[in-house]
């Protein structure tokens, strides 16, 4: 038997991206889309990470994962740019300076 639980509870247990956040990363991947450079995204909200995962090709391995650690906001930074091998490309505070868009 399924059990069910109301989506009040599912949004206070996950991280998720906030609507500026995604406006942010959405603005990059359109730029990126129109270069030919990346044609598929995935979001992911779990419980100590979001992450928008980028995909040159829908069957592939994401090539690059922008991630959102709120746990690492008062240390390394809360936001991530993670390669396809899984090593950190960037991290920081700022959504904008860690994807290396100028204001």
């Amino acid at each position: 038997m399924n059990s069910f639980f109301p989506i009040s509870n599912f949004h206070s247990n996950v991280v998720s991206f906030q609507k500026p956040e995604l406006a942010v990363i959405l603005s990059l991947y359109g730029r990126m889309v129109a270069a030919g450079e990346w044609r598929d995204y995935g979001i992911s909200s779990l419980k100590e990470v979001a992450i928008f995962s980028v995909f040159k090709r829908t069957a592939e391995n994401p090539i690059y994962k922008i991630e959102k650690r709120p746990k690492l906001r008062n240390r390394q930074g809360e936001y991530a740019v993670v390669g396809i091998d899984g090593q950190i490309l960037k991290r920081g505070h700022d959504l904008k300076s860690v994807l290396g868009i100028r204001a």
